[in-house]
């Protein structure tokens, strides 16, 4: 993530960016791709919720237009994405509640009412800007832990970064599938 400055660059088309960060003592990789959510760029948008586990849905809350827009970008990511996938809304540009369109109540029920995670957020001072990426990767993993997304299936847009990690979560998993049979003294395997 870049460090906050008063000078702002736009993303024009779709930009990458990875960062590794720590989410309950795991190192987590998270591959992020900025697709700027300008209508102008869609058509090419639309292929980055392919295999991806997780979403940002980004409005500027300065803009009513930008919110009214949030509709359409989440009917992308519930269309192409894995039905499985994490969508977090963000309200971006905190910092300018003097201009700002749409309220934090107004945003927070049209998440609720779509089943997102909702925060406010200003990538301009960074607050909390890493916190929303955690939050995501959270989400993810303990979507992973429940099984509601399995790593092993294609297109789950997780991959593991180790082999070894990789074997050994496959172990774990048959252990507890075993475990989860077992009624007092008797095992069904």
């Amino acid at each position: 993530m870049k460090m906050p400055t008063l000078e702002s660059n736009h993303t024009i088309g779709v930009e990458f960016g990875s960062k590794i960060v720590n989410v309950g003592g795991k190192s987590v990789k998270l591959q992020i791709w900025d697709t700027a959510g300008q209508e102008r760029f869609r058509s090419v948008t639309r292929s980055y919720y392919r295999g991806a586990a997780g979403a940002l849905l980004v409005y500027d809350l300065t803009s009513r237009d930008s919110y009214n827009a949030l509709g359409n970008w989440l009917g992308d990511a519930r269309t192409l994405a894995s039905p499985n996938i994490m969508i977090l809304c963000v309200g971006n540009k905190k910092d300018l509640e003097e201009e700002r369109q749409v309220t934090f109540m107004e945003a927070s029920r049209f998440a609720q009412e779509n089943e997102l995670m909702f925060m406010e957020a200003s990538a301009l001072t960074g607050e909390n800007v890493e916190e929303a990426f955690l939050k995501c990767a959270k989400s993810i993993l303990a979507k992973i832990e429940t099984g509601e997304l399995d790593p092993e299936r294609i297109g789950s847009g997780i991959q593991y970064g180790d082999a070894t990690l990789r074997r050994l979560n496959r172990a774990n998993s048959q252990r507890s599938k075993a475990g989860a049979e077992c009624m007092g003294s008797s095992c069904r395997i």
